[in-house]
């Protein structure tokens, strides 16, 4: 395997781990990292799914004790139980809708108009979400929730399916939309980060299994490596910030980020059609 092909496989690991968790979208990021590196083939847009599962890997270690205790308590506790089913509930529409209009929507909606556009409204609501934030809380804990709120947060996961929207993004400013505190909404996001991502990620292998070979085993090792660490390192700080910071920072960011789509698109360096 080529040093070189390695390396652009630690970059984009990398910048999947950083972005995964983060509201700003890490489609965006990766389509922008792999333009540049000129790694963008179709072989690496089944790479840039299958390294999510890296990301998730560190969720659940950083997220172990919750897991575990849910996992050991689940045939008798009715909390395990509802927490279960919630994250069940809340994973179950991005599937059906995934499966009904995932192509049509890779056909349609990977352009830069969108991506940009995505991007600035995407910023603005964080705007207003913050602000809405202060007086809009009714729900502090995950195990607070129920199956309905479930349903809203899963619903509202499936506006990720438009480019540049963000998976994180959508459900952690959707949850504190719909009531759930910034704590709250971002473990819930994560929870049901395990699920969906997983399943993308095993789901774009199978249906590209292909394109793959054994000899692609270095490439996408190196991507889950430090996909996995720069992703436990950004979940972890992530926790800490929250407790003391809001988004506004990354609204901003996702606004200078859709200019930097459309300078790309227009000077025609980034194909943004994924």
């Amino acid at each position: 395997m080529d040093l070189v092909v390695l390396a652009k496989a630690a970059v984009m690991g990398v910048v999947e781990g950083l972005t995964e968790f983060l509201p700003i979208s890490s489609t965006g990021h990766l389509i922008l990292t792999g333009a540049l590196l000129g790694f963008d083939d179709a072989k690496a847009k089944v790479f840039d799914i299958a390294i999510q599962t890296g990301a998730i890997l560190a969720v659940v270690i950083v997220y172990w004790q919750k897991i575990r205790g849910t996992i050991v308590a689940l045939p008798t506790q009715r909390q395990a139980q509802r927490f279960a089913l919630n994250v069940l509930i809340a994973f179950l529409p991005a599937v059906v809708l995934g499966l009904l209009f995932g192509k049509a929507i890779k056909e349609h909606l990977f352009n830069a108009a969108v991506v940009a556009t995505t991007f600035v409204l995407g910023g603005l609501v964080i705007l207003w979400a913050e602000r809405r934030q202060q007086t809009a809380v009714r729900i502090t804990s995950v195990d607070q929730m129920t199956p309905l709120d479930a349903l809203k947060v899963g619903l509202v996961q499936c506006l990720a399916m438009i480019p540049g929207t963000s998976r994180s993004g959508a459900t952690i400013i959707g949850g504190m939309l719909l009531g759930l505190s910034r704590q709250a909404a971002t473990d819930f996001s994560f929870y049901l980060a395990i699920p969906t991502l997983i399943g993308a990620g095993a789901y774009s292998l199978f249906k590209e299994r292909a394109l793959l070979t054994a000899a692609d085993l270095p490439l996408f090792g190196v991507g889950l490596l430090l996909s996995f660490v720069s992703a436990w390192a950004c979940v972890r700080w992530l926790l800490r910030y929250i407790s003391s910071h809001d988004f506004k920072p990354f609204a901003w960011y996702r606004i200078a980020f859709g200019i930097v789509v459309l300078l790309t698109s227009v000077m025609g360096w980034v194909d943004w059609r994924d």
